[in-house]
């Protein structure tokens, strides 16, 4: 299940990737916002990453103006690995050597077949493990640390 949540700025790319999810029978729990009227993002954030955190999803996918609000907020929560995406290099190697659970994207950055490259990469590529676990550990340690 992947939970899914913009605001306004990212409310139409929201709805493309909805219908992705929709032709590609994902489940998928849209956490709002659910019109273009403006909203403050971090709400939105939070709820889709705290779903993901807590194993009611498993992975998140956030939409706004630019993708940065969303990422800094999503990142807040502990065991969340939210990236930014642009392009789909990054797409698959975040997926591949991060093991990000929530992907963020700019809906007045990047354009809309991009924008559905980048969620098909991003959900259909798995992490390689191997050494960069031991990263992971190392986020971890971190989080741990500072909470």
């Amino acid at each position: 299940m992947i939970a899914i949540g913009a605001d306004h700025g990212g409310y139409k790319l929201k709805e493309l990737i909805k219908g992705y999810l929709d032709k590609n029978s994902v489940e998928y729990i849209d956490v709002g916002t659910f019109s273009e009227d403006s909203i403050d993002y971090p709400q939105i954030a939070m709820d889709v990453a705290n779903r993901v955190s807590i194993g009611d999803c498993e992975k998140g996918i956030l939409c706004c103006g630019t993708g940065v609000g969303m990422s800094i907020v999503a990142n807040k929560i502990k065991g969340i690995r939210a990236a930014l995406v642009g392009d789909c290099f990054t797409a698959k190697a975040t997926r591949e050597h991060n093991d990000s659970n929530v992907l963020c994207l700019g809906g007045r950055v990047i354009g809309e077949e991009l924008a559905l490259m980048i969620v098909d990469i991003w959900l259909s590529t798995e992490f390689i493990g191997k050494h960069h676990v031991n990263r992971l550990n190392q986020i971890k340690e971190i989080e741990e640390k500072f909470k």
